[in-house]
Formats: C-alpha cells, structure tokens, sequence
C-alpha cells in the first residue's frame, strides 16, 4: 500500500473555483465556490440573499 500525497477526496475538489459575492444591500464580501452555485446564499452581515450577477473570479 502506498501513502496518498494528498487529502482524500481532493480530486473532486481540485477543479473548484472562487468567486468572492458582494451584498447587493451593504455591499459585504462573501466568498463563495463553483460547486456552490445552486445553493441560496445570504449575507452574513445583513441577511440579504447574494445575487451571482455580482460575483467576480479570484485568480488563486
């Protein structure tokens, strides 16, 4: 048996991209993954559900 250079599971995850959201009511940042996208998200702030028209790529 070999020792796995990675975490398990990271295949399925190496793939994922970042977007960082703002709050279309107080303009708080949220950050928010490619796999995420079907999920309703919410400020943490102030409760304002994310509009995905908003997001932008982070280049990691």
């Amino acid at each position: 048996m070999s020792t796995p250079k990675h975490c398990p599971g990271f295949e399925n995850f190496k793939n994922l991209q970042s977007f960082t959201c703002k709050c279309p009511k107080c303009d708080e940042s949220k950050e928010i993954f490619s796999d995420e996208f079907e999920k309703i998200h919410k400020c943490s702030k102030c409760g304002e559900e994310i509009d995905f028209t908003s997001c932008t790529y982070e280049a990691g």
